[in-house]
């Protein structure tokens, strides 16, 4: 069954002007899911709906034996988009329902448009009520979606409800156990959207690897087909026109313009893009270059390109993080990265980051792995649990087709082999084909471990090799074994595919601060270091190798991390601290990608 994709998402909404919601909201924490079921498992009961309109003081005023265990309206306040770890520290390790509201004003009725609330992302589940009435709910914690509320919308005030769970389990995705902190709560902005009654939902450009400049758009709306659609490149003078068909959908292509300037890492050139059908006009900054693969190089606009990157969470600088990503704090992260360690690839991990993050790739010059969490203990055999995965593939990839800076889709991380996670896996890499043909698909591979005689092998057997354009390993030898580090660059690697390679994670965690340079001990700012030191002499012995992605750029929190003196709730495999302060690592990569830079990879 091919991937399909459900109209009304909005996936570029970023860019249209909207309602931004952020700011107050209240909140009410609910970890018995009281707000949704009774303790019969029956719908919730009158006095337990956090989501009804109505003001329940007003109403227990007029009928003083009315009940209720709930008041929206005044429950604390929190600012918004953030993790409820910030609101509340008691709430670190919290992973069930909080409800949150607000009001906003409409002061005017707006007869012929559509009303969308748009949400960038809500961990995990969303339940979303719009005054009093449910318009929807929405799995994955890390991809938008949009309810229409058009019939709903009233003159003056109106209320949204939005219960956000963060309960994960053996059938979600991610999974229970990851090696990251659960960022429960509304960790992205809400807007309220006006569109036409027949708007572009979805518009998509790039250049094609045989020159031309493609577009592919679709409208929404009773006056979709047949509609008038046009795309200008004003900088270029490019136009481009065309009317939709009968399901609203338009494509065309034309030879692209000569003073077209590509986007590379070296000169992230983007320009202004208009999409417009009818009285809808969309705008949006698109960068044009092209990737692909030739025998065992990556080619960036036609020439192989190595690429210098490393891994990173979706976590701010500061030691109380809360996953709400500002274009200050994405410029803070991805800078230090570009300019400090001499970079020009970043993995985004283990999920989709924040539209904020690519369009600051973008803006920067910054090659992006973007993946979605099929991650460690997926339960592949289960039809839901594909199906889940291939929506949250579908919007990770609607919502970031323009971004230039975006080169590799990764469908999976560290998966064990099975039958029915190869089906699954191979199921996403066809996706991932059918709904974006000019960029590349990759996984985070595991691989064997051989000894004989002393000497350490390294062998690549996973089918889904076959299906991958990039094939990507996460290697740890000399962390997780217990080889001594002067021995890495004797470790052989047997996974020659006749494809790239990129050795997506290496790393060792140190503690920023603690030295040990007599003995290296492990967590030690000397032993991360010559950690890298051996491990970067082993990668250049493979000579497949095209790129690195170290784990990883910055200290993250993890509750699998409980080393009292070292960890304390943080993983420290970072080259840089939680607050920004570089560890020995950091000045070994760095001078590494300088050598390379000055070498032409």
């Amino acid at each position: 069954m091919p991937v399909s994709w459900q109209m009304g998402r909005l996936p570029s909404a970023d860019m249209r002007e909207s309602l931004d919601l952020s700011g107050a909201w209240t909140w009410s924490i609910d970890p018995y899911r009281d707000g949704l079921y009774g303790f019969h498992g029956d719908p919730a009961g009158e006095g337990h709906r956090r989501w009804d309109d109505r003001d329940v003081d007003e109403v227990s005023r007029k009928n003083p034996t009315a009940l209720f265990e709930y008041d929206m309206r005044r429950s604390p306040t929190v600012q918004l988009p953030s993790s409820w770890i910030t609101q509340d520290p008691t709430l670190r390790y919290y992973d069930k329902l909080v409800w949150y509201q607000r009001a906003f004003d409409l002061p005017k009725a707006l007869p012929g448009h559509r009303a969308f609330l748009r949400f960038g992302a809500v961990d995990y589940q969303a339940f979303v009520y719009f005054n009093g009435e449910f318009v929807g709910r929405h799995e994955g914690g890390f991809t938008p979606f949009a309810f229409e509320v058009t019939k709903l919308l009233r003159q003056g005030e109106n209320r949204v409800t939005v219960g956000a769970d963060a309960e994960r389990g053996p059938d979600t995705i991610p999974p229970t156990v990851t090696d990251w902190e659960t960022y429960g709560g509304i960790t992205r902005p809400v807007h309220l959207v006006i569109t036409p009654e027949t708007y572009v939902d979805d518009a998509w450009i790039r250049l094609t690897r045989t020159g031309r400049i493609a577009v592919t758009v679709r409208l929404d709306g009773p006056s979709a087909a047949g509609r008038l659609v046009r795309v200008r490149i004003p900088a270029l003078d490019f136009e481009l026109e065309g009317r939709a068909g009968n399901d609203g959908s338009w494509a065309a292509d034309a030879p692209a313009p000569p003073g077209l300037k590509l986007w590379s890492p070296d000169s992230p050139q983007l320009y202004d893009v208009v999409f417009e059908a009818g009285d809808d006009m969309l705008h949006d900054r698109v960068g044009f270059r092209t990737i692909e693969v030739r025998g065992t190089d990556i080619l960036l606009n036609g020439k192989p390109i190595f690429l210098r990157g490393i891994s990173m969470h979706e976590e701010e600088f500061g030691k109380e993080p809360t996953r709400a990503i500002t274009p200050a704090t994405a410029a803070a992260l991805l800078g230090e990265i570009k300019h400090g360690l001499n970079a020009n690839f970043v993995r985004l991990a283990h999920y989709p980051h924040s539209e904020v993050m690519t369009r600051t790739a973008d803006e920067l010059g910054l090659l992006v792995w973007s993946e979605i969490p099929v991650y460690w203990r997926i339960n592949f055999a289960r039809a839901e649990t594909l199906a889940t995965a291939r929506r949250m593939l579908a919007e990770n990839i609607l919502r970031d087709r323009n971004r230039a800076s975006i080169i590799l889709w990764s469908v999976a991380n560290e998966t064990p082999l099975s039958d029915a996670r190869n089906s699954f896996l191979a199921t996403l890499a066809r996706d991932v084909r059918t709904l974006d043909d000019s960029r590349l698909v990759t996984a985070a591979l595991l691989t064997d471990r051989r000894e004989k005689d002393g000497h350490v092998e390294m062998v690549l057997n996973d089918p889904l090799v076959a299906q991958l354009d990039v094939m990507a390993i996460n290697t740890y030898n000399g962390w997780y074994s217990p080889d001594p580090l002067a021995k890495l660059p004797d470790i052989v690697w047997n996974a020659d595919r006749g494809k790239p390679l990129i050795f997506s994670e290496f790393g060792a965690d140190a503690l920023a601060g603690f030295h040990d340079p007599a003995l290296k001990r492990k967590f030690s700012e000397e032993y991360q270091a010559e950690y890298y030191r051996q491990t970067l002499k082993m990668s250049q012995k493979i000579p497949y190798l095209r790129g690195l992605s170290p784990w990883i750029f910055k200290d993250f929190r993890s509750p699998r991390r409980q080393h009292p003196v070292y960890q304390q709730g943080w993983n420290r495999k970072g080259v840089v601290s939680e607050t920004g302060q570089r560890k020995q690592a950091f000045t070994i990569l760095s001078d590494y990608y300088r050598s390379q830079m000055a070498a032409g990879r």
